[in-house]
């Protein structure tokens, strides 16, 4: 069968994503991109370290993400995207901007992260209220605190899992219990953190069940990364890639006697 008259495959813009080295969500990303783009992904080498705000600092040394934007340069990607929250908040406000400099010196392109994408969503969605849901420990949850709040950005809430391996593994059900427990008070959003973090079937039931709009670590680096390129992140129905999406009653704050308390001196969450 001749098929010249094709003319060969579209052409495809290019993403290049750093990750993590246990990253294991390469399927949720594509989840968000449209067709005519391609996610290039490398890792960060292997450390023997569980997930702390150790592990944080050590996949985001300059030095690691030169290696690996350097690594994505032979397939000349339009923007660099850095996919990992803790790692790109650990440092603040400062650190995530450093990251980025590193990043565009090694590769020449504009670049992006987690975290800093997590504030160009809120900004987008005129959030200064937020709550959180985290897989992490209590010290890297309050690390993620003490960012947002840099930012300006107050925590109405949280709740998270203590767990330092295998996060990719938590089901879709103990993110949306999560979900319920962090949302008290006047939240104005609600954000789930951690790129490892599965999340991408939750946030059209969490949204039209909180009426808030509901975002995702991988959420806001997709549609940061696109939005930079000039184009857009697909998905069915969420406020953050679809305006439509964002016009939701009120939702009324929960009555002072039931709203769930999560204890700040515990480790983990259940």
């Amino acid at each position: 069968m001749d098929v010249s008259f094709l003319g060969g495959p579209h052409p495809q813009r290019g993403v290049g994503v750093v990750a993590p080295f246990d990253f294991a969500l390469d399927r949720e990303l594509w989840r968000w991109v449209p067709d005519a783009v391609s996610l290039h992904v490398t890792r960060t080498p292997y450390v023997p370290v569980e997930v702390s705000l150790d592990l944080a600092r050590l996949v985001s040394e300059h030095e690691t993400l030169g290696e690996a934007v350097r690594a994505l340069n032979a397939v000349e990607p339009e923007i660099i995207a850095y996919a990992c929250t803790s790692g790109s908040f650990v440092g603040g406000i400062a650190g995530e901007r450093a990251m980025c400099e590193a990043m565009t010196r090694s590769g020449a392109v504009p670049s992006v992260t987690t975290s800093g994408a997590l504030l160009e969503a809120l900004v987008e969605l005129d959030v200064r209220r937020v709550a959180l849901v985290t897989p992490y420990t209590v010290s890297v949850t309050q690390s993620l605190e003490e960012y947002l709040q840099e930012a300006g950005i107050t925590v109405t809430g949280r709740a998270y899992m203590g767990l330092t391996r295998h996060i990719w593994k938590v089901p879709y059900r103990d993110v949306v219990d999560m979900a319920r427990g962090a949302v008290r008070g006047n939240a104005d959003a609600l954000f789930i953190s951690c790129t490892n973090l599965p999340t991408y079937d939750v946030i059209p039931q969490l949204e039209a069940e909180l009426r808030i709009p509901v975002i995702s670590a991988n959420q806001v680096t997709m549609w940061a990364a696109l939005r930079h390129l000039g184009t857009r992140a697909v998905g069915p129905y969420q406020a953050l890639i679809d305006e439509s999406a964002r016009q939701r009653p009120v939702r009324p704050p929960l009555p002072e006697e039931v709203r769930p308390a999560l204890p700040e001196e515990q480790e983990g969450w259940a």
